[in-house]
């Protein structure tokens, strides 16, 4: 069983950063994991934001946050990181952690592909 852990989140003004952290445990040696962010604003449905590949390093991006956001793998450890630059209040959300096992073609960008998740973490950007 795969356990997500967020934590990192906050409240920034507009222009402002904040990085992101999900650790990942319950792993079987070797396993290969895709792992999202999604976030929820109120009143909203969940929506991906960003996505990696742990093997192939592979990254993908909403367009919204695209070269704002930058999400990478903490070395060797079992991390995914979302570091979150020029901050804006549309992205005030609760951000999710998601995963699923195995490597993709493409990046699934619906909440139904991904077993894991995490408790969220809520961030708040004021203008």
């Amino acid at each position: 069983q795969v356990t997500l852990v967020e934590s990192g989140g906050g409240s920034v003004q507009a222009g402002g950063s904040l990085t992101l952290s999900c650790a990942s445990s319950g792993l079987t040696a070797g396993t290969s994991l895709t792992m999202t962010w999604f976030r929820q604003a109120p009143g909203g449905d969940r929506r991906f934001v960003a996505g990696f590949s742990w093997n192939g390093d592979r990254t993908w991006y909403t367009d919204s946050v695209r070269g704002r956001f930058t999400i990478s793998r903490d070395g060797g450890q079992n991390t995914v990181n979302l570091q979150m630059n020029d901050l804006r209040p549309e992205d005030t959300a609760v951000y999710y952690c998601a995963a699923k096992t195995g490597l993709p073609i493409a990046i699934s960008t619906t909440t139904d592909r991904y077993p894991y998740w995490g408790q969220g973490t809520q961030v708040t950007v004021s203008s």
